[in-house]
């Protein structure tokens, strides 16, 4: 027998009617927050990466960067692409197939000694994940009418669980086990909890599956990149992914020269992401009363007044640097899909975050060489702390504008 509850109104409902705002969408909601934890996490914790990769590959700190560069690169650009034509597919199918490709990988590099083996399988692995995290940030608030900017900020909460939790548990991976079997052990992991999430975080039954053709898409995307907005918004978004790209380049270097060590430099550079939690779980309160794109905006001035503060050399500083970035990320990562989704239409939903994804990963390619080699020539930290907040400020300035328009 189902159990049932009488609702507000009197009327008996199942546990797990498929129904706006229920529980079974909050149960997908928390499936999906699982699932995050690894999709951000993973790619952004390739400062940890450098040095074990290139000790037990015996390939230069250069040649590796350009290995996470490509992860990144198919995270955003590939999975963008991905997300716009996925569109037309059956989200738990698509889910799965990354399931399965990521639990394949796991033993992948017991099988390569080669920069291109290195390669391939981490381009595949930013595919997975980034597709993952496509479909899941734009198919769950789909499950939600009243509440949506409260679940978004949850699902969100995993994002921010990963990029607290993955950089320390990587680096313990690799000295606890070895590059090799750390790898295998959370990409394990990885599979099973987005398996999980496949088998719930399909489009709900109100929603209609998309059947426009690929032709119909291009189209409507070369229609869409006719708008001035739209131009100023690609930027922006971009812009609001790219600070922290170029950040987790250099950031957990930056706070070992700033005293700590090498566990508590990452565990510093983790507890950025921990910190966004509240903000990302805030701020989607802070989006069904203010408006999503005040709360964006606010949220990237608050990272750029702790990238600032980065400049400062005192301890003190460099916490509560740390402190704001993680409150400005947490904002600025969970509010930017419900500002989209208030000026484009909300149909396309997955097309709509896979195009801005590719806005993302435009500067992906760049970013970890472009951390290292400021950091060679300028002999310093000063020089890439501002052009980090250069990022910032421009996206911020184009945001205002774009939303005007």
């Amino acid at each position: 027998m189902i159990p049932t509850f009488e609702d507000e109104t009197g009327r008996r409902r199942t546990w797990l009617a498929e129904e706006p705002d229920s529980r079974r969408s909050w149960l997908v909601a928390v499936l999906g927050a699982m699932a995050m934890v690894f999709t951000f996490g993973t790619p952004l914790s390739y400062g940890i990466f450098h040095q074990p990769f290139s000790d037990a590959f015996d390939i230069s700190l250069v040649a590796m960067s350009t290995v996470f560069s490509i992860m990144l690169f198919t995270f955003f650009i590939g999975s963008g692409v991905v997300g716009v034509f996925a569109a037309r597919l059956p989200a738990r199918a698509v889910l799965l197939a990354c399931a399965g490709a990521t639990g394949l990988l796991g033993p992948a590099l017991y099988v390569t000694e080669s920069y291109l083996g290195l390669v391939a399988v981490f381009g595949v692995l930013g595919l997975a994940l980034g597709t993952t995290y496509v479909l899941i940030a734009s198919i769950i608030p789909r499950w939600f009418e009243t509440r949506r900017g409260a679940a978004t900020g949850l699902i969100f909460v995993g994002n921010g669980l990963g990029l607290f939790l993955l950089p320390p548990l990587w680096q313990l991976a690799f000295a606890r086990l070895d590059v090799r079997s750390g790898f295998l052990v959370i990409m394990s992991v990885t599979a099973v909890v987005f398996a999980l999430a496949g088998l719930a975080c399909r489009r709900p039954r109100w929603t209609t599956q998309s059947s426009t053709t690929a032709g119909d898409l291009l189209e409507w995307v070369s229609r869409l990149a006719g708008s001035r907005s739209f131009h100023l918004l690609f930027v922006a978004v971009g812009l609001a992914f790219a600070w922290y790209q170029l950040l987790a380049a250099y950031a957990v270097d930056l706070f070992a020269a700033r005293g700590l060590t090498d566990a508590g430099a990452s565990g510093a550079f983790g507890l950025i992401g921990g910190v966004s939690i509240i903000s990302r779980i805030g701020s989607g309160y802070a989006a069904d009363s203010v408006g999503s794109r005040r709360a964006f905006v606010a949220s990237l001035i608050c990272v750029g007044a702790g990238v600032g503060l980065l400049l400062a050399p005192q301890p003190p500083a460099l916490w509560l640097s740390i402190f704001l970035i993680g409150i400005g990320l947490g904002g600025a990562a969970t509010l930017y899909i419900p500002l989209l989704m208030g000026i484009f239409d909300p149909d396309k939903d997955t097309a709509i975050v896979g195009i801005f994804n590719v806005a993302a990963g435009v500067g992906a390619l760049a970013m970890p060489p472009l951390g290292a080699a400021t950091i060679a020539y300028t002999d310093g930290y000063a020089v890439v702390i501002l052009l980090t907040f250069a990022m910032v400020a421009l996206s911020v300035a184009l945001t205002i504008v774009g939303t005007s328009s």
